[in-house]
């Protein structure tokens, strides 16, 4: 089911509006995580708990995208994006008149159903125009635009919150997603022609899933991917329970610290494009598993010792979320690069399991015994092994492949 694509030229406004599509479902996590000690506050419950809500959004975000790749290879990529971000506006107005923990637990789980949409198909949208190499280029540029997404979202939360309520923040998302449906009706032009799209049915769709997964060129660079994105899940679980109830950031220094950490991958991201005239794709994708490597043994050796700095803390959480910028673009642009008219679902199913990981990590860090640096640290190893024995298989796979 694999159909050549042709290495093209994209513009600069439709990257745009893919990053802004895919930025949606991250600044719902990261910008409402300064007020998660002010809602924990309203609801009479710890911080902690408060922090199960990143988990039910991140449920939502895997089974919705699970349901929005196969639809979108049926009847094209336009019409499921406005019907999630709908969704997501209207789930986000909600969240204002949550009035106990249980409630906002639901609507954070519809909110997610709607802004997964543009994670998933934005990622199909660029597989349905592009080559591998483009692609690669394309996601880099992506991950770029989208690493401003972490860096302003607490920022832009905490500033909200010097002046306003918390729920002013999810004011401000429905705000977003009103623009991003405008742009969509009014700027996004189809990129699946009705005679690439594929008829299934549900037995089909699941039929199709596992027939995906069972090809090794998807298979080992999306559990790559996955993997490495595990890490990324870890620390935004924690981040606030780390940084603001173990070392006492408040709201505003929070945000800088959160944001610091992102700017690390909008780094990377960039640095893909200049290593790759020399660097193959599979060795970027290499040389991401073992930044985050460093990154996560430096922050165990923080938390192994009897007072860690948080200089030293910082640093290793700055790596293990910087090596994204690598892992990321080059794991999707291989395990997307021979998926052809399947796409929808193929970047469906890979951000299903990349949010399953995220909602993996939040009860892993919850089940483990130690203390929040140190659960930390050792759930962010076992999701960067996980990383790098992917990495090897994916690169055993393609380098037995005969050469094109």
């Amino acid at each position: 089911m694999t159909q050549a694509v042709t290495a093209q030229k994209y513009s600069l406004s439709w990257i745009l509006l893919l990053a802004l599509l895919t930025a949606i479902a991250p600044l719902s996590t990261d910008m409402y995580l300064p007020a998660l000690p002010d809602m924990a506050k309203e609801f009479s419950v710890s911080t902690l708990l408060v922090s199960s809500s990143l988990p039910a959004y991140f449920f939502g975000l895997a089974i919705g995208q699970l349901i929005y790749g196969p639809i979108s290879d049926r009847i094209g990529r336009k019409i499921p994006l406005i019907f999630g971000l709908s969704l997501h506006i209207v789930a986000s107005i909600l969240c204002i008149y949550a009035d106990d923990l249980q409630t906002l637990l639901i609507v954070r789980v519809l909110q997610a159903l709607g802004s997964c949409v543009g994670l998933v198909l934005a990622r199909a949208a660029i597989r349905d125009v592009l080559d591998t190499n483009s692609a690669a280029k394309a996601f880099a540029s992506m991950m770029i635009v989208m690493g401003v997404a972490p860096v302003i979202a607490p920022t832009l939360g905490a500033w909200l919150l010097l002046f306003f309520h918390w729920d002013a923040i999810f004011i401000a998302l429905s705000l977003l997603g009103v623009i991003s449906l405008v742009w969509v009706i009014f700027g996004f032009k189809e990129t699946l022609a009705a005679d690439r799209r594929l008829k299934l049915s549900f037995k089909q769709v699941f039929q199709l899933y596992i027939r995906i997964y069972q090809d090794p060129s998807y298979r080992f660079p999306m559990l790559a991917g996955c993997f490495s994105f595990g890490v990324l899940f870890c620390y935004i679980n924690a981040a606030s329970t780390v940084l603001m109830d173990s070392y006492h950031l408040n709201e505003q220094q929070f945000a800088y610290a959160f944001g610091l950490n992102a700017v690390g991958t909008m780094f990377l991201s960039a640095m893909n494009h200049k290593l790759e005239h020399k660097y193959s794709v599979l060795q970027r994708l290499g040389m991401g598993g073992m930044v985050q490597i460093f990154g996560v043994l430096l922050l165990f050796i923080a938390a192994l010792l009897p007072q860690a700095s948080l200089p030293l803390v910082l640093a290793g959480l700055f790596l293990a979320v910087a090596g994204i910028g690598l892992t990321a673009p080059n794991s999707t642009a291989l395990a997307m690069s021979q998926q052809g008219r399947q796409a929808g679902s193929a970047s469906a199913l890979m951000g299903g399991l990349q949010f399953f990981f995220g909602l993996l990590s939040g009860i892993l860090l919850n089940f483990l015994p130690g203390s929040a640096l140190l659960n930390l640290s050792i759930a962010m190893l076992i999701f960067v092994f996980c990383t790098n024995v992917s990495i090897r298989a994916a690169k055993r796979f393609f380098n037995m492949q005969p050469a094109a």
